[in-house]
């Protein structure tokens, strides 16, 4: 059995390795050896996560994928979850989330019975708790949109402001040929960014 520990932000302002010490700390309590640490700032809401899917590739059957809280999983939407839920199933990975000490157990060996009966249980604390994480996000969504509304209304939202070195930079290693991999791994920018930025190259190249 390997562990493998996830960490995820979902923006480049904010450390995705934060919760490393955290981790680290669990795993030596339990007499157990990190074997890889999977890094990324991408969106809990989507399944567009390069390092996780990197992750599950990796796993053999009966692995664990270690992770800080559920939220680091899954803040997706009903259908995707269940997708990713079933990778998870089909690779037969187990999960264990610091948040969620049903998982705990699932770090030592039991007999089949109980390991069943535990896998059962985690799943339906899994289920519930990615829900919450689910309705976090398009609850703080929905309040932020509310508030953009409101002072757009009274005529004081400027929009979030443009970091426009950093966008040049990478428009540069865009021009020159870089990989989207290569100039997130360089930069940390999200790929909705990098998809951005790639279109107004084009763009300008276009017009050139």
């Amino acid at each position: 059995m390997f562990v493998r520990a996830y960490l995820r932000a979902s923006t480049a302002e904010q450390d995705a390795s934060r919760a490393k010490a955290d981790l680290d700390v669990f795993a030596s309590e339990r007499g157990l050896r990190i074997a890889a640490y999977y890094v990324e700032n991408e969106s809990g809401a989507s399944l567009r996560r390069p390092e996780l899917f990197r992750l599950l590739s990796d796993c053999h059957a009966g692995d664990v994928l270690l992770i800080e809280q559920v939220d680091r999983l899954s803040r997706l939407d009903a259908e995707d979850w269940e997708n990713l839920k079933r990778e998870l199933q089909a690779r037969k990975v187990r999960v264990v989330a610091l948040d969620l000490p049903t998982s705990w157990m699932m770090t030592s060996a039991t007999d089949e019975m109980t390991a069943r009966m535990m896998d059962a249980l985690n799943g339906m604390m899994l289920d519930m708790l990615a829900a919450i994480a689910r309705k976090d996000y398009t609850d703080r969504r929905r309040r932020q949109q509310q508030g953009i509304e409101k002072l757009k209304a009274e005529g004081g939202y400027k929009g979030r402001k443009e970091d426009v070195e950093r966008n040049e930079a990478i428009m540069t290693m865009l021009r020159r040929g870089d990989s989207w991999n290569h100039v997130i791994a360089a930069t940390g920018c999200s790929r909705s960014t990098l998809a951005r930025l790639a279109q107004r190259v084009r763009e300008a190249q276009a017009s050139a």
